[in-house]
Protein backbone atom coordinates (compact mmCIF):
# COMPACT_ATOMS: atom_id res chain seq x y z
CA UNK A 1 0.00 0.00 0.00
CA UNK A 2 1.24 3.48 -0.89
CA UNK A 3 1.96 5.64 2.16
CA UNK A 4 1.68 9.42 1.81
CA UNK A 5 2.37 12.14 4.38
CA UNK A 6 0.20 15.26 4.11
CA UNK A 7 1.33 18.56 5.60
CA UNK A 8 -1.22 21.25 4.71
CA UNK A 9 -3.93 23.38 6.38
CA UNK A 10 -6.76 21.25 7.78
CA UNK A 11 -9.73 22.92 6.12
CA UNK A 12 -8.21 22.96 2.65
CA UNK A 13 -6.55 19.53 2.61
CA UNK A 14 -9.25 17.40 4.25
CA UNK A 15 -11.06 16.67 0.98
CA UNK A 16 -7.79 15.71 -0.74
CA UNK A 17 -6.93 13.33 2.12
CA UNK A 18 -10.36 11.71 1.90
CA UNK A 19 -10.05 11.22 -1.86
CA UNK A 20 -6.64 9.60 -1.47
CA UNK A 21 -7.94 7.22 1.18
CA UNK A 22 -10.76 6.16 -1.15
CA UNK A 23 -8.04 5.22 -3.66
CA UNK A 24 -6.51 2.87 -1.10
CA UNK A 25 -3.70 5.18 -0.03
CA UNK A 26 -2.50 5.29 3.58
CA UNK A 27 -2.57 9.03 4.40
CA UNK A 28 -0.99 10.43 7.54
CA UNK A 29 -1.63 14.06 8.49
CA UNK A 30 1.31 15.87 10.09
CA UNK A 31 2.12 19.36 11.27
CA UNK A 32 5.34 21.03 10.15
CA UNK A 33 6.87 20.41 13.59
CA UNK A 34 6.27 16.66 13.18
CA UNK A 35 8.20 16.33 9.92
CA UNK A 36 11.23 14.58 11.36
CA UNK A 37 13.48 11.88 9.93
CA UNK A 38 11.58 9.29 11.95
CA UNK A 39 8.24 10.43 10.53
CA UNK A 40 9.58 10.16 6.98
CA UNK A 41 10.71 6.57 7.47
CA UNK A 42 8.54 4.21 5.44
CA UNK A 43 6.69 6.94 3.57
CA UNK A 44 6.54 6.98 -0.22
CA UNK A 45 5.70 10.64 -0.73
CA UNK A 46 5.14 13.94 1.05
CA UNK A 47 2.39 16.34 -0.03
CA UNK A 48 3.18 19.73 1.43
CA UNK A 49 1.92 23.30 1.16
CA UNK A 50 5.12 25.17 0.17
CA UNK A 51 5.66 28.04 2.60
CA UNK A 52 8.90 29.47 3.89
CA UNK A 53 8.26 27.96 7.32
CA UNK A 54 7.55 24.43 6.06
CA UNK A 55 9.56 23.95 2.86
CA UNK A 56 13.23 24.20 3.80
CA UNK A 57 16.54 22.89 2.51
CA UNK A 58 16.81 20.68 5.61
CA UNK A 59 13.44 19.04 4.88
CA UNK A 60 14.30 18.47 1.21
CA UNK A 61 17.61 16.90 2.23
CA UNK A 62 15.91 14.61 4.73
CA UNK A 63 13.36 13.52 2.10
CA UNK A 64 16.15 12.79 -0.38
CA UNK A 65 17.98 10.66 2.15
CA UNK A 66 14.78 8.79 3.05
CA UNK A 67 13.76 8.33 -0.60
CA UNK A 68 10.53 10.28 -0.12
CA UNK A 69 9.06 12.01 -3.17
CA UNK A 70 8.01 15.63 -2.46
CA UNK A 71 5.01 17.15 -4.24
CA UNK A 72 3.75 20.68 -3.45
CA UNK A 73 0.01 21.20 -3.13
CA UNK A 74 -2.22 24.21 -2.60
CA UNK A 75 -2.24 27.84 -3.65
CA UNK A 76 1.29 28.96 -2.85
CA UNK A 77 4.33 30.73 -4.28
CA UNK A 78 5.47 28.82 -7.37
CA UNK A 79 8.95 30.30 -7.14
CA UNK A 80 9.59 28.78 -3.70
CA UNK A 81 8.74 25.29 -4.94
CA UNK A 82 10.82 25.48 -8.10
CA UNK A 83 13.78 26.85 -6.17
CA UNK A 84 14.11 23.39 -4.63
CA UNK A 85 13.63 21.58 -7.94
CA UNK A 86 9.96 20.78 -7.33
CA UNK A 87 7.08 21.03 -9.83
CA UNK A 88 4.43 23.74 -9.60
CA UNK A 89 1.94 23.15 -6.73
CA UNK A 90 -1.17 21.12 -7.54
CA UNK A 91 -4.47 22.78 -6.51
CA UNK A 92 -6.31 21.24 -3.57
CA UNK A 93 -9.15 20.40 -5.93
CA UNK A 94 -6.92 18.01 -7.91
CA UNK A 95 -8.35 14.49 -7.96
CA UNK A 96 -6.59 11.69 -6.09
CA UNK A 97 -5.94 9.87 -9.38
CA UNK A 98 -4.16 12.92 -10.79
CA UNK A 99 -2.07 13.26 -7.62
CA UNK A 100 -0.97 9.63 -7.83
CA UNK A 101 -0.22 10.05 -11.52
CA UNK A 102 1.93 13.11 -10.78
CA UNK A 103 3.82 11.21 -8.09
CA UNK A 104 4.42 8.24 -10.38
CA UNK A 105 5.57 10.42 -13.27
CA UNK A 106 8.08 12.47 -11.30
CA UNK A 107 7.61 16.05 -12.47
CA UNK A 108 5.17 15.95 -15.38
CA UNK A 109 5.97 18.43 -18.11
CA UNK A 110 9.02 19.74 -16.28
CA UNK A 111 12.60 18.95 -17.31
CA UNK A 112 14.62 16.32 -15.56
CA UNK A 113 17.72 17.15 -13.55
CA UNK A 114 18.11 20.86 -12.87
CA UNK A 115 14.72 22.52 -12.32
CA UNK A 116 13.18 25.01 -14.71
CA UNK A 117 13.94 28.68 -14.05
CA UNK A 118 12.75 32.17 -14.84
CA UNK A 119 15.60 34.64 -15.43
CA UNK A 120 14.71 38.34 -15.63
CA UNK A 121 17.04 40.75 -17.46
CA UNK A 122 16.73 44.25 -16.03
CA UNK A 123 18.64 47.50 -16.31
CA UNK A 124 18.12 51.19 -15.47
CA UNK A 125 17.03 53.91 -17.89
CA UNK A 126 19.30 54.84 -20.76
CA UNK A 127 19.25 51.70 -22.96
CA UNK A 128 22.10 49.77 -21.29
CA UNK A 129 21.53 46.80 -23.61
CA UNK A 130 18.91 44.72 -21.78
CA UNK A 131 17.43 43.23 -24.96
CA UNK A 132 20.84 42.46 -26.46
CA UNK A 133 21.96 40.62 -23.33
CA UNK A 134 18.60 38.82 -23.03
CA UNK A 135 18.81 37.48 -26.61
CA UNK A 136 22.44 36.38 -26.33
CA UNK A 137 21.83 34.81 -22.91
CA UNK A 138 18.88 32.81 -24.28
CA UNK A 139 21.00 31.58 -27.20
CA UNK A 140 23.80 30.40 -24.89
CA UNK A 141 21.41 28.68 -22.49
CA UNK A 142 19.91 26.85 -25.46
CA UNK A 143 23.38 25.93 -26.68
CA UNK A 144 24.02 24.33 -23.28
CA UNK A 145 21.17 21.89 -23.95
CA UNK A 146 18.40 23.72 -22.07
CA UNK A 147 15.04 24.23 -23.77
CA UNK A 148 14.74 28.01 -23.70
CA UNK A 149 11.98 30.59 -24.10
CA UNK A 150 12.47 34.32 -24.59
CA UNK A 151 9.70 36.60 -23.29
CA UNK A 152 9.35 40.33 -24.00
CA UNK A 153 7.68 41.81 -20.90
CA UNK A 154 8.90 45.36 -21.56
CA UNK A 155 5.70 47.40 -21.41
CA UNK A 156 7.49 50.68 -22.25
CA UNK A 157 9.67 49.89 -25.29
CA UNK A 158 9.24 46.26 -26.42
CA UNK A 159 11.88 45.36 -29.00
CA UNK A 160 12.52 41.61 -29.25
CA UNK A 161 10.24 41.18 -32.27
CA UNK A 162 12.22 43.81 -34.18
CA UNK A 163 15.58 42.51 -32.99
CA UNK A 164 14.78 38.97 -34.18
CA UNK A 165 12.89 39.90 -37.35
CA UNK A 166 9.47 38.72 -36.18
CA UNK A 167 6.15 40.14 -37.31
CA UNK A 168 4.39 42.53 -34.96
CA UNK A 169 1.07 40.74 -35.44
CA UNK A 170 2.15 37.63 -33.49
CA UNK A 171 -0.15 36.98 -30.46
CA UNK A 172 2.79 36.73 -28.03
CA UNK A 173 2.74 37.60 -24.36
CA UNK A 174 -0.50 39.60 -24.35
CA UNK A 175 -2.49 36.64 -25.67
CA UNK A 176 -0.77 34.30 -23.21
CA UNK A 177 -1.70 36.64 -20.35
CA UNK A 178 -5.36 36.65 -21.39
CA UNK A 179 -5.46 32.86 -21.43
CA UNK A 180 -3.63 32.66 -18.12
CA UNK A 181 -6.31 34.83 -16.53
CA UNK A 182 -8.97 32.45 -17.87
CA UNK A 183 -7.06 29.42 -16.61
CA UNK A 184 -6.63 27.93 -20.10
CA UNK A 185 -2.89 28.51 -20.56
CA UNK A 186 -0.98 25.25 -20.86
CA UNK A 187 2.07 23.92 -22.69
CA UNK A 188 0.16 23.42 -25.94
CA UNK A 189 -1.21 26.98 -25.86
CA UNK A 190 2.21 28.46 -25.12
CA UNK A 191 3.68 26.60 -28.09
CA UNK A 192 0.88 27.88 -30.32
CA UNK A 193 1.23 31.49 -29.19
CA UNK A 194 5.03 31.62 -29.43
CA UNK A 195 7.23 32.10 -32.49
CA UNK A 196 10.12 29.63 -32.94
CA UNK A 197 13.41 31.28 -33.90
CA UNK A 198 16.30 29.18 -35.19
CA UNK A 199 19.68 30.25 -33.81
CA UNK A 200 23.19 28.81 -33.76
CA UNK A 201 22.50 27.58 -30.23
CA UNK A 202 19.20 25.90 -31.05
CA UNK A 203 15.54 26.85 -31.36
CA UNK A 204 14.23 29.64 -29.14
CA UNK A 205 10.53 29.91 -28.36
CA UNK A 206 9.76 33.64 -28.38
CA UNK A 207 6.74 35.28 -26.78
CA UNK A 208 6.87 38.69 -28.42
CA UNK A 209 5.82 41.86 -26.63
CA UNK A 210 3.16 44.47 -27.25
CA UNK A 211 3.04 45.94 -30.74
CA UNK A 212 2.03 49.26 -29.16
CA UNK A 213 3.20 50.38 -25.70
CA UNK A 214 -0.24 51.94 -25.13
CA UNK A 215 -1.56 48.38 -24.60
CA UNK A 216 0.33 48.11 -21.30
CA UNK A 217 -2.85 47.50 -19.20
CA UNK A 218 -3.04 44.04 -20.81
CA UNK A 219 0.11 43.02 -18.91
CA UNK A 220 -1.33 42.97 -15.40
CA UNK A 221 0.74 41.65 -12.51
CA UNK A 222 -1.41 38.58 -11.88
CA UNK A 223 -1.55 37.76 -15.58
CA UNK A 224 2.21 38.02 -16.05
CA UNK A 225 3.04 35.92 -12.99
CA UNK A 226 0.54 33.23 -14.02
CA UNK A 227 2.05 33.16 -17.52
CA UNK A 228 5.61 32.83 -16.23
CA UNK A 229 4.49 30.10 -13.84
CA UNK A 230 3.05 28.20 -16.81
CA UNK A 231 6.33 28.70 -18.67
CA UNK A 232 8.10 26.59 -16.02
CA UNK A 233 6.26 23.52 -17.36
CA UNK A 234 6.98 24.56 -20.95
CA UNK A 235 10.74 25.08 -21.12
CA UNK A 236 13.83 24.63 -18.97
CA UNK A 237 14.81 28.31 -19.04
CA UNK A 238 12.58 31.36 -19.48
CA UNK A 239 14.52 34.57 -20.13
CA UNK A 240 12.37 37.68 -19.59
CA UNK A 241 13.28 41.12 -20.93
CA UNK A 242 11.72 43.80 -18.69
CA UNK A 243 11.53 47.59 -18.59
CA UNK A 244 13.63 49.85 -16.38
CA UNK A 245 10.98 51.49 -14.22
CA UNK A 246 10.45 50.05 -10.74
CA UNK A 247 8.36 52.80 -9.16
CA UNK A 248 4.64 52.45 -8.52
CA UNK A 249 3.92 55.74 -10.23
CA UNK A 250 0.14 55.63 -9.88
CA UNK A 251 -0.28 55.52 -6.11
CA UNK A 252 -2.75 58.37 -6.26
CA UNK A 253 -5.12 56.53 -8.58
CA UNK A 254 -7.83 54.03 -7.79
CA UNK A 255 -6.17 51.07 -5.99
CA UNK A 256 -8.03 48.75 -8.36
CA UNK A 257 -6.63 50.45 -11.46
CA UNK A 258 -3.85 48.70 -13.41
CA UNK A 259 -0.29 49.74 -12.55
CA UNK A 260 1.81 51.17 -15.38
CA UNK A 261 4.87 49.04 -14.64
CA UNK A 262 3.18 45.98 -13.17
CA UNK A 263 4.78 43.67 -15.75
CA UNK A 264 8.30 44.58 -14.63
CA UNK A 265 7.53 44.09 -10.94
CA UNK A 266 5.70 40.81 -11.60
CA UNK A 267 8.55 39.37 -13.69
CA UNK A 268 11.14 40.35 -11.07
CA UNK A 269 9.07 38.81 -8.26
CA UNK A 270 8.56 35.57 -10.20
CA UNK A 271 12.22 35.31 -11.26
CA UNK A 272 14.61 32.78 -9.75
CA UNK A 273 17.60 34.88 -10.86
CA UNK A 274 18.04 38.42 -12.16
CA UNK A 275 20.66 39.71 -14.57
CA UNK A 276 21.11 43.44 -13.90
CA UNK A 277 22.70 45.28 -16.85
CA UNK A 278 24.50 48.61 -16.67
CA UNK A 279 26.10 50.65 -19.42
CA UNK A 280 29.88 51.00 -18.92
CA UNK A 281 30.03 54.79 -18.96
CA UNK A 282 29.83 57.42 -16.18
CA UNK A 283 26.12 58.13 -16.70
CA UNK A 284 25.23 54.45 -16.95
CA UNK A 285 27.11 53.55 -13.77
CA UNK A 286 25.53 56.47 -11.90
CA UNK A 287 22.02 55.50 -12.97
CA UNK A 288 22.61 51.88 -12.00
CA UNK A 289 23.83 52.76 -8.49
CA UNK A 290 20.76 54.94 -7.89
CA UNK A 291 18.37 52.22 -9.05
CA UNK A 292 20.17 49.26 -7.47
CA UNK A 293 18.93 49.88 -3.93
CA UNK A 294 15.33 49.92 -5.13
CA UNK A 295 15.92 46.77 -7.16
CA UNK A 296 17.23 44.95 -4.09
CA UNK A 297 14.22 46.13 -2.11
CA UNK A 298 11.88 44.62 -4.71
CA UNK A 299 13.79 41.35 -5.06
CA UNK A 300 14.59 40.49 -1.48
CA UNK A 301 16.89 37.47 -1.49
CA UNK A 302 16.72 36.64 -5.21
CA UNK A 303 20.29 36.30 -6.57
CA UNK A 304 21.45 39.09 -8.89
CA UNK A 305 24.23 38.89 -11.49
CA UNK A 306 25.54 42.37 -12.31
CA UNK A 307 26.71 42.78 -15.91
CA UNK A 308 28.65 45.80 -17.17
CA UNK A 309 27.83 46.07 -20.88
CA UNK A 310 29.72 47.85 -23.70
CA UNK A 311 32.98 47.96 -21.77
CA UNK A 312 35.60 50.08 -23.59
CA UNK A 313 38.55 52.22 -22.51
CA UNK A 314 37.18 55.59 -23.69
CA UNK A 315 34.66 57.13 -21.25
CA UNK A 316 36.14 55.53 -18.10
CA UNK A 317 39.83 55.78 -18.90
CA UNK A 318 42.25 52.97 -19.71
CA UNK A 319 41.29 50.79 -16.74
CA UNK A 320 37.52 50.78 -17.33
CA UNK A 321 36.94 47.49 -15.52
CA UNK A 322 38.86 48.59 -12.46
CA UNK A 323 36.96 51.87 -12.33
CA UNK A 324 33.61 50.07 -12.49
CA UNK A 325 34.62 47.52 -9.84
CA UNK A 326 35.83 50.15 -7.38
CA UNK A 327 32.80 52.41 -7.93
CA UNK A 328 30.22 49.65 -7.51
CA UNK A 329 32.01 48.27 -4.46
CA UNK A 330 32.25 51.67 -2.78
CA UNK A 331 28.77 53.04 -3.49
CA UNK A 332 26.59 49.92 -3.87
CA UNK A 333 28.47 47.18 -2.01
CA UNK A 334 28.74 45.09 -5.19
CA UNK A 335 31.94 43.05 -5.33
CA UNK A 336 31.17 40.71 -8.24
CA UNK A 337 30.72 42.09 -11.75
CA UNK A 338 30.68 40.37 -15.15
CA UNK A 339 32.00 42.39 -18.09
CA UNK A 340 30.77 42.32 -21.68
CA UNK A 341 33.07 44.17 -24.11
CA UNK A 342 31.74 46.43 -26.82
CA UNK A 343 31.78 44.95 -30.34
CA UNK A 344 30.04 47.50 -32.53
CA UNK A 345 30.81 45.71 -35.77
CA UNK A 346 29.15 42.48 -34.56
CA UNK A 347 26.20 44.38 -33.13
CA UNK A 348 25.69 46.23 -36.43
CA UNK A 349 25.80 42.96 -38.40
CA UNK A 350 23.23 41.41 -36.06
CA UNK A 351 20.94 44.44 -36.43
CA UNK A 352 21.28 44.36 -40.22
CA UNK A 353 20.27 40.70 -40.46
CA UNK A 354 17.83 40.71 -37.49
CA UNK A 355 19.70 37.81 -35.92
CA UNK A 356 21.41 37.08 -32.63
CA UNK A 357 25.03 38.26 -32.49
CA UNK A 358 26.18 34.67 -31.96
CA UNK A 359 24.68 33.77 -35.37
CA UNK A 360 26.52 36.42 -37.40
CA UNK A 361 29.73 36.78 -35.36
CA UNK A 362 30.29 33.55 -33.39
CA UNK A 363 33.86 34.52 -32.48
CA UNK A 364 32.94 37.92 -31.09
CA UNK A 365 34.34 38.62 -27.60
CA UNK A 366 30.83 39.75 -26.69
CA UNK A 367 29.50 36.25 -27.41
CA UNK A 368 32.30 34.69 -25.35
CA UNK A 369 31.55 36.97 -22.39
CA UNK A 370 27.81 36.19 -22.40
CA UNK A 371 28.61 32.48 -22.68
CA UNK A 372 30.59 32.75 -19.45
CA UNK A 373 27.65 34.49 -17.77
CA UNK A 374 25.29 31.70 -18.89
CA UNK A 375 27.74 29.13 -17.55
CA UNK A 376 27.95 30.88 -14.18
CA UNK A 377 24.15 30.99 -13.94
CA UNK A 378 24.04 27.26 -14.59
CA UNK A 379 26.67 26.59 -11.93
CA UNK A 380 24.74 28.69 -9.43
CA UNK A 381 21.56 26.71 -10.14
CA UNK A 382 23.38 23.41 -9.60
CA UNK A 383 24.76 24.67 -6.28
CA UNK A 384 21.31 25.84 -5.15
CA UNK A 385 19.73 22.42 -5.71
CA UNK A 386 22.76 20.37 -4.71
CA UNK A 387 22.68 18.60 -8.08
CA UNK A 388 19.79 16.42 -6.91
CA UNK A 389 17.02 15.27 -9.18
CA UNK A 390 13.44 14.91 -7.96
CA UNK A 391 11.79 11.77 -9.25
CA UNK A 392 14.73 9.31 -9.13
CA UNK A 393 14.20 8.26 -5.52
CA UNK A 394 13.12 4.87 -4.15
CA UNK A 395 9.60 6.21 -3.62
CA UNK A 396 9.25 7.39 -7.23
CA UNK A 397 10.40 4.03 -8.54
CA UNK A 398 7.91 2.22 -6.26
CA UNK A 399 5.06 4.48 -7.38
CA UNK A 400 5.88 3.77 -11.02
Amino acid sequence: MTSILLCAPDAEASMLASDLELEGVDVRRLDASELTAAALDGADALLIAPTRSTLTAELIGACDRAGVRVLPVGDADTRLATRFGLPAPLPYGTSAAQVLQALAAGSPGAPTGRPSRVIAVWGPHGAPGRSTIAVQLAVELSRAGRRTALVDADSVAPSLALVLGLGEDAPGLAAACRRAELGTLDVAELSRLSSPVETSGGTLEVLSGLNRPSRWPELGAGRVRATLAACRNWTDETVVDVAAELDADDDGLDPGAPARHAATAAALLEADAVVAVLSADPLGVSRFIRAHAELRHVLGGTPVTVVANRVRPGPLGIDARGQIRRTLDRFAGIDEVAFVPEDQRAADAAALHARAIADVAPRSPLVTAVRRIASSLGARAEAATGGSSRGSSRAARRLR
